[in-house]
């Protein structure tokens, strides 16, 4: 299942509207809108709790929570969040990669920060390898990527790449890029370089955060691998992800309850399909997660 795909038909528009969203993109890393720009978005639908979780890099939030800041409408709350790309080794799962997410950390801590800072120094290596790997097979993306700002400290990812080939012709969308071009094995592919998920999972602990994993659809077939986790401090599980149906959503579920973790869930929004109105129209959620999001808002 995608994470850039609208939730299964005839499955989420039967719900109410969701009021929080706790996994979220903006141009701090690989989505499409600018964090003011997303809160706006966001607030207008009615929600009332919000986590950017842009990958290694609470920057959005430090914006946009800043003294001097504004941005953020009367009635939206943001969750500091945070989304890390971990590296498995020995562990059969997709990709090779679990990502987990993080809420609640404190901006300050600066460990923490250092971390992030070297996860996104990796990006950058990873990402303008994957640029080269494409001009040397015939793919160029050269002119589309030197419109795109990389002076900034923004945590670049492959999304920004997949619509680098879109816009020049070499894949039709987002999802055809990576299905062709940029997935584990695809001729584009390269290796990323970072932090493991125990490594991930002990880091937002020690920034006192509570650590998530995300859209792992595989969860209760997998309890004895999510055990380990949780022995060294995952909190939580993504039970409700744009990309889930029913099914998924009551099987994620009941590993959470059988584990005794949190549940949250989000629209994972890059902005790639369409404005965030509708992808949150999509997105089926539960209460518990606002109950869960209203823990973590830092007062």
């Amino acid at each position: 299942m995608s994470r850039y795909g609208p939730a299964p038909e005839n499955d989420a528009r039967r719900h109410a509207r969701a009021t929080v969203d706790l996994h979220t993109h903006t141009t701090r890393s690989d989505g499409v809108l600018e964090p003011e720009t997303l809160v706006r978005d966001a607030a207008a639908t009615g929600l009332r709790y919000l986590a950017i979780t842009d990958h290694d890099s609470l920057a959005a939030y430090r914006e946009l929570a800043g003294s001097e800041s504004d941005a953020v409408p009367a009635g939206l709350n943001l969750v500091v969040g945070v989304e890390i790309n971990a590296l498995t080794s020995g562990m059969d799962v997709p990709d090779h990669e679990l990502h987990v997410l993080g809420y609640g950390m404190d901006p300050a801590d600066e460990r923490f920060e250092e971390a992030l800072a070297a996860q996104r120094r990796l990006r950058r290596t990873r990402f303008l390898k994957t640029v080269e790997r494409l001009r040397d097979i015939g793919l160029s993306i050269d002119a589309q990527i030197a419109a795109v700002d990389t002076t900034r400290d923004d945590a670049l990812g492959r999304p920004t790449i997949a619509r680098a080939l879109v816009a020049a012709g070499h894949a039709v969308s987002v999802e055809d890029a990576f299905a062709r071009l940029l997935g584990y094995g695809k001729p584009g592919f390269v290796p990323r370089g970072g932090l493991g998920p125990v490594e991930a999972i002990q880091l937002i602990r020690g920034a006192g955060g509570v650590p998530v994993l995300a859209h792992f659809a595989q969860a209760l077939e997998r309890l004895s691998l999510l055990r380990e986790l949780v022995a060294v401090g995952l909190g939580g599980l993504e039970v409700f992800h744009s990309s889930f149906d029913e099914a998924s959503r009551i099987s994620v579920g009941t590993a959470a309850r059988t584990l005794a973790l949190v549940q949250t869930g989000g629209t994972d929004y890059h902005g790639d399909l369409g404005p965030y109105a509708d992808a949150l129209a999509d997105l089926v959620i539960e209460p518990i997660v606002e109950e869960f999001a209203r823990t973590m808002v830092r007062s």
